[in-house]
């Protein structure tokens, strides 16, 4: 006989089988796989981008000790390690504020070396004052940034594009100010030579042009964390049609990161009169593709939106380290170039791979 309800009269329910309970949310799963390896070494890369960059470095540093003895940890060797990296590290910072914006600025070194003759002419052969020389150095580099801005914000042209034309541009302009001709030494002020001035740290020389260089990353790395301007640039290279939207002036953001690069080219114009002691219209070889370089390796994604200066500084002295130590280990420099190119594949390779993590 079937057991009736005692308050309805209802037939009971009849039993099932034990039914697994239902987990509750945010129970743990303990009968989920765990997660590979690698995938999380994918998600802490993601999650912290400087990881990568800073086990290279290490690794990198480790391996050369290793193979060239305990000169490449010297002190002298560190400095002028410091010495050789300071001018793309300065060029980097004004490139990873580009890149955050999903564009890219081939004409930075143009500018950095436009700006050493505009200052190098004006203080050794117009008479000004060198303040007054290095003041509208940093104006010319301010103009060139403009032009970049315009070019991008309010004629369209693609930031490759448009970089590309005043490459083109403003060298010509720094050929045709210097006259092919290049600027002693002898007659430089001092103000302009001293960016490569020295003094003592464990017995080996620092330039007052790395320490500029480091005060520069700190700066602007508080600059971007934690100020609107800073938010505002990882927003406009994350979706600038978002960020249009959402209330930001994405054209104002993209116009002022251009002319605060230019500026910060015209600084790094500076440091290169005091790193080679003269101005030449033909100095700044090979920087463009190392600010690039050191920008990617340390990790800022090429899309736009993720990455920061820190990480520039690790990419310039990872570029330092390994140019540095192949050169003691007796390398050819073609193979310090090769190496150089598997570095950036490799960085946009894991920069791809750790992105499918966000998607």
């Amino acid at each position: 006989m079937k057991s009736v309800s005692a308050t309805t009269g209802a037939p009971a329910p009849a039993k099932t089988p034990d039914a697994p309970a239902q987990r509750r949310v945010g129970e743990r799963l303990d009968d989920q796989p765990p997660v590979p390896f690698l995938g999380r070494v994918q998600r802490q890369m993601h999650a912290h981008p400087l990881l990568g960059p800073t086990a290279v470095l290490i690794l990198a540093c480790l391996v050369f000790t290793a193979m060239v003895g305990p000169r490449f940890i010297d002190p002298l060797n560190v400095s002028l390690i410091l010495q050789q990296v300071q001018i793309i590290g300065m060029v980097g910072i004004a490139q990873t504020l580009i890149i955050l914006t999903s564009g890219i600025d081939l004409s930075v070194a143009a500018v950095m070396v436009f700006t050493t003759v505009i200052s190098g002419k004006l203080a050794a052969e117009a008479g000004l004052p060198a303040v007054l020389a290095l003041l509208i150095a940093l104006a010319t580099g301010a103009a060139c940034g403009f032009l970049n801005g315009i070019l991008v914000t309010r004629f369209r042209v693609p930031p490759f594009i448009s970089t590309l034309g005043t490459l083109s541009i403003f060298t010509a302009l720094n050929l045709l100010a210097s006259g092919s001709q290049t600027i002693k030494a002898n007659v430089l002020p001092d103000l302009l030579l001293w960016p490569g001035e020295t003094f003592k740290v464990l017995g080996a020389p620092v330039t007052y042009g790395s320490i500029l260089v480091l005060l520069s990353f700190i700066a602007i790395a508080f600059i971007l964390k934690r100020t609107a301007w800073g938010e505002h640039i990882y927003a406009v290279g994350d979706n600038a049609e978002g960020a249009r939207l959402s209330g930001i002036r994405t054209t104002r953001v993209l116009l002022s990161v251009y002319i605060v690069a230019g500026v910060i080219c015209a600084i790094a114009g500076w440091l290169l009169i005091g790193r080679v002691g003269s101005v030449s219209p033909f100095s700044g070889e090979g920087v463009n593709l190392a600010s690039i370089t050191a920008v990617v390796i340390g990790g800022t994604s090429l899309f736009g939106g993720r990455g920061n200066v820190l990480g520039t500084l690790l990419g310039a002295l990872i570029i330092g380290v390994f140019s540095n130590g192949l050169t003691l280990a007796g390398v050819d420099v073609l193979w310090q170039v090769f190496t150089t190119g598997v570095l950036v594949i490799v960085a946009v390779g894991l920069d791809q791979w750790t992105r499918k993590v966000a998607g």
